[in-house]
């Protein structure tokens, strides 16, 4: 067994073991035994750093099994514990590494992680769905550029299961005069899934097809609505393959803007309390936090309440990090949690910024039993932009005959 990253083992040993991180899980409130916590997985961690020959010779199980890879990917990688961590091991990066190398053990993933990876590799999306059909959603009333000042990268969710905040991200901006492309069968997976689940090989690979496609297309920048892509393509590809040469920007960084400019008018009133969920990737992970809050607090007719729980100290979904596709119902039970957050502030509508948190969150509003509409900024934006109809103009009076 080769031996443990050198950053595992300094954040392992700096570790002090206090347990303020158990209290914040999620996923360990859905099982609450030590070794799901992080606390647990860490202390696990340490056991195979210190491992010696001594070890070895009076027969002490030090290794990695099975009940210990189960537990490490009893996590949804939201990072929340790395919030409350007294000497800051920052949890994001750490479990994804501690990930990378169980996997190169021979380890893990789970068996639901395998089959994305396969599917990647054989269909370049999770869902198995065909690469034609990737850009089927691409509304008709919105051009397509030859020369783009943005390629719209749809990704997998939006692209095969959850269109709605693809549609309503590159109608917004097109109303914003943003011109737009995508590159539609040409578009693979950011990896993200394989990624968060220490299956790294594919990617470079990855990457390398989507920014090169990107730039042949011209692209001044690249913009996207899922908050998985916009971490991996932003914060990710550079430790795999390199930073793309253009700005990676999320919907409502490229919508912020357009409003503070001036150039996205809004048309109607929405006279709605609104409540906003952070995801993960997107908030905690790459601190972009008051760029969806400008967006929302714009629309006419508005009201912003925020959750006990936002920003840093945001409650995860529970879809991230491969969780839901290995522990689908437990996913679901996260999610009804924070709607039930959610909906304590009153609010009637409890929007986000990531396709795959919409899903989730739609999913557990239904098992809570809470009657709130879950959206995508985009599609709140969507609406409150909508062009008015020209009234109909009134017939020119006949011309009298001489």
């Amino acid at each position: 067994m080769a031996k443990l990253p050198k950053s595992m083992e300094r954040d392992l040993s700096a570790c002090l073991q206090c347990g303020y991180c158990v209290q914040v899980c999620d996923t360990y409130a859905q099982a609450p035994w030590e070794s799901n916590s992080p606390r647990g997985k860490v202390f696990y961690l340490s056991q195979l750093a210190k491992r010696t020959a001594l070890d070895r010779m009076l027969g002490r199980k030090v290794e990695v099994d099975q009940e210990f890879v189960d537990a490490l990917f009893w996590c949804t990688g939201c990072a929340r514990c790395w919030t409350v961590c007294h000497v800051s091991i920052e949890f994001a990066e750490f479990w994804e590494t501690a990930r990378e190398w169980v996997v190169e053990q021979g380890k893990g993933p789970l068996p639901a992680h395998v089959q994305i990876r396969e599917r990647l590799e054989e269909n370049r999306n999770p869902y198995a769905e065909p690469r034609e059909k990737r850009a089927a959603w691409w509304p008709k009333e919105v051009p397509k550029s030859p020369n783009p000042q943005a390629v719209f990268f749809a990704g997998c969710t939006a692209s095969y299961r959850m269109n709605a905040p693809a549609k309503a991200g590159v109608t917004v901006l097109s109303r914003g005069g943003v011109t737009l492309n995508t590159l539609g069968a040409d578009e693979w997976c950011c990896t993200s899934p394989a990624l968060r689940t220490g299956q790294t090989r594919l990617t470079a690979g990855f990457a390398e097809n989507n920014i090169t496609k990107a730039e042949r297309m011209g692209a001044q920048s690249m913009v996207m609505t899922c908050a998985g892509c916009y971490k991996t393509t932003s914060h990710d590809y550079g430790r795999y393959y390199g930073n793309p040469p253009f700005p990676v920007q999320h919907f409502t960084q490229m919508a912020a803007q357009l409003i503070k400019d001036k150039k996205l008018k809004f048309t109607k009133e929405i006279k709605a309390k609104v409540t906003y969920h952070d995801p993960c990737h997107l908030g905690r992970h790459a601190h972009v936090f008051d760029e969806p809050r400008e967006c929302i607090k714009a629309i006419p007719g508005i009201q912003l309440v925020e959750m006990k729980h936002v920003k840093m100290d945001s409650r995860c979904c529970g879809a991230g990090g491969g969780f839901k596709s290995a522990n689908n119902d437990f996913a679901i039970n996260i999610a009804a949690e924070r709607v039930k957050e959610a909906a304590a502030t009153g609010a009637e509508i409890l929007v986000t910024s990531c396709p795959f948190c919409v899903l989730n969150l739609t999913q557990g509003a239904k098992k809570a039993g809470v009657n709130i509409k879950v959206m995508d900024i985009s599609e709140l934006l969507m609406q409150a932009t909508d062009p008015v109809p020209e009234a109909p103009k009134a017939d020119a009076p006949a011309e009298k005959k001489a």
